[in-house]
Formats: C-alpha cells, structure tokens, sequence
C-alpha cells in the first residue's frame, strides 16, 4: 500500500501533503481488524491482518511525499488467493481512499487439511487425532493441495517459536 503526497519543508508543512498521514487511517483499519477464527474438519484456523513493514522519510526536516507499508494477510484455506485479496481490499476499502494505491505484490493459497481422506487417516490414528492442529504458516503442503495430492504436516518442534529470536527445535 503505497500514500502519495507533495514533498516540503517541514517549517512549511502547510506547502506539503504529508504522505505518512494518508496512511494512518489505512493502519487504523488494520489495528482494528483483529483476528476471525475460521474452523475446518474441526480444525481452528485464526486469520490475520498484519502491518509488516512500514517505509518513509526523506530527512528529519522534510514532509514525506511518499509512504508505503506491507500488508500480510494470513488467511484460513477455505478462501483462495484472490477471495483473500478482495477481502483485504474490501476490508481496507482503499478504492475509496484518495492519494492511496495498492498491488498485491505476492499471494498462496493454504491447504485443506483432508484428515477425513483414507491416505491421512493412518498418520492421524498413529499420532492422535487430539494432537491434529491447523497449520498457521505456509508450507510446500499446499502446493500439493493444489494439485490434488493429500498431504499433512508433520514434524518435531513447536511452531510458536518461529522467526523469534529464540527460534527452536529441539
């Protein structure tokens, strides 16, 4: 999501248009999204709007006459890439916000998790269907969902420690 404004002097702010500010009620609407949990084959999945990364400025001194920031959208595999890009853009409604353009610049769609298809169902009774949780990250599973091949995550670690700075897995 990018802001366009008019570069300036910042002791003559009033000749400019603050590209920064145009953004702050686009970043408003994504604070306020909060999470939507979405369930699938008993499964929660939690979707999320994230600001992930914010650039502008020119000098401590000058009125920004652009500001662009990235927005991630991790969303439940019930919805496709492009369901989700005009969710985010419906939920943001940057059509109708003024000096502000976006593209959507990358998309993944997720996997179903098919824990009721007879390939998963042996990996499923062998490590409990109890310890069977949505995965909350992308990964190659859903490549192979996409061509039709039946696939599940599985592996060591917990994945709540994931890009921290304490990242594990023992």
């Amino acid at each position: 999501v990018t802001a366009h404004g008019t570069r300036a002097h910042s002791a003559r702010g009033w000749l400019g248009d603050n590209a920064i500010h145009k953004l702050t009620p686009v970043m408003a609407r994504v604070g306020d999204y909060g999470h939507q949990d979405v369930i699938i084959d008993g499964l929660t999945y939690r979707e999320g709007l994230n600001i992930v990364w914010v650039e502008a400025g020119v000098a401590n001194n000058v009125i920004p006459d652009e500001a662009w920031m990235n927005i991630n959208f991790r969303f439940a595999p019930n919805r496709t890439a492009e369901q989700a890009a005009r969710h985010v853009g419906d939920v943001l409604g940057l059509e109708e916000t003024p000096g502000i353009t976006w593209v959507l610049d990358d998309a993944a769609g997720g996997a179903l998790p098919g824990l009721d298809l007879e390939v998963t169902a042996g990996l499923v009774e062998a490590v409990g269907r109890d310890r069977v949780r949505a995965k909350f990250g992308w990964t190659d599973v859903s490549r192979f969902s996409a061509m039709g091949v039946p696939a599940l995550n599985f592996g060591s670690g917990d994945p709540s420690y994931a890009h921290k700075r304490d990242e594990q897995c023992p």
